[in-house]
């Protein structure tokens, strides 16, 4: 696993993702991705609640913060959520910034996490791309 912060000083060509979606994917030139997620379970679910600010913005130019920020202060959305987590994503560049929000819930037993990786892309590019 890698750390969060680790994209500070990375400029991506693409990043994708959205509300309800269970991923964000940041893309570099050099075809490192970076990943937010959660490997569900059974009994969990963890999905992107909110973004705030324009994708986009995360595009062409150095990120120049990335913080992770985790609690449960928030409250919880189902009435049925035994136990629940928010994840936040701050991350902010020249063009502005970005706050993906992640929520959480299990029933108590089962990870509420949201898990970060990098990998690089070797599948095969398109003619001329």
């Amino acid at each position: 696993m890698s750390e969060f912060k680790e994209i500070v000083g990375k400029k991506f060509v693409e990043v994708t993702g959205c509300e309800g979606g269970d991923e964000i994917l940041f893309k570099t030139a050099e075809r490192v991705v970076y990943k937010l997620y959660h490997a569900q379970d059974c009994c969990e679910s963890v999905l992107v609640d909110d973004i705030n600010g324009d994708l986009s913005d995360l595009i062409g130019t150095p990120i120049i913060s990335a913080e992770e920020a985790i609690g449960t202060d928030e409250p919880k959305q189902g009435e049925y959520d035994d136990s629940y987590t928010w994840t936040f994503y701050k991350i902010q560049t020249a063009k502005g910034h970005v706050v993906i929000r992640w929520y959480g819930t299990s029933n108590g037993y089962y990870s509420e996490s949201v898990d970060f990786c990098k990998y690089v892309d070797d599948s095969p590019r398109e003619k001329g791309v």
